[in-house]
């Protein structure tokens, strides 16, 4: 690989595993809607504790579960599509950079197949993680018992939070996990591609989370339910 090659992909990696910590210094100036979303559910998981029928906040896990199956379920047929080239002999590789991908040694677009196969496989456990904690949180959902005490209400809630949180975002991970496939997949056309592909990708997903209209509204709601 050329010297152009290490460096995109150094910064690929440095966008992909360093884009949580680097989100987390952009929330602290301006906030993300990963943050403002923890507040959002917390408050929904404690106005859950305080409705007698609760089959809405089933309903709407239930449209989660949904969304999170589906989308494992067509990231492993993306993920069986890459395997059957990348492990399909060299005939199938030689077949598929025919269609336009850089001419490079076959070696070579091995590792640029098994890089998009890596961020696909990473993406699929989270949205398998993604699932099992959903269908926890459905549980306690509806195993949530008639209490009395506003302290033990709001408790409740907390927890049950605490379980749903984590699986949302493992569901964003899933979901940022194609961003990042479709960055290294333009590795496939030359180093250039690459580097354009990861700061399109950074660039947009933290454009999402810190300044689009969705994020500044729910920040906007986040602050009504804070002093509610």
């Amino acid at each position: 690989m050329s010297l152009f090659d290490w460096i995109a992909l150094a910064l690929f990696f440095i966008a992909w595993l360093g884009y949580g910590p680097i989100l987390s210094v952009i929330a602290r100036r301006s906030g993300s809607l990963n943050d403002d979303m923890l507040v959002v559910r917390d408050s929904w998981m404690t106005a859950m504790t305080h409705r007698e029928i609760r089959l809405i906040d089933s309903q709407l896990m239930g449209h989660s579960i949904n969304s999170a199956s589906f989308f494992a379920s067509t990231n492993l047929l993306l993920i069986a599509a890459v395997a059957g080239i990348l492990f399909g002999g060299e005939n199938a590789l030689r077949g598929f950079a025919a269609v336009g991908a850089e001419a490079v040694p076959v070696k070579i677009l091995e590792a640029k197949l098994a890089l998009v196969l890596v961020c696909l496989a990473r993406g699929f456990l989270d949205f398998i993680w993604s699932l099992r904690q959903m269908n926890y949180a459905l549980a306690l959902i509806g195993a949530a018992p008639e209490i009395h005490s506003e302290t033990d209400k709001v408790a409740y809630g907390h927890a049950v939070a605490r379980v749903l949180n984590p699986a949302l975002g493992g569901f964003s991970q899933g979901v940022r996990g194609y961003y990042f496939a479709l960055a290294a997949a333009a590795w496939l056309f030359g180093p250039t591609w690459l580097a354009l592909g990861v700061i399109s990708a950074f660039g947009l997903l933290v454009w999402r989370q810190a300044g689009s209209p969705a994020a500044r509204a729910v920040r906007t709601a986040r602050r009504l339910l804070e002093r509610s």
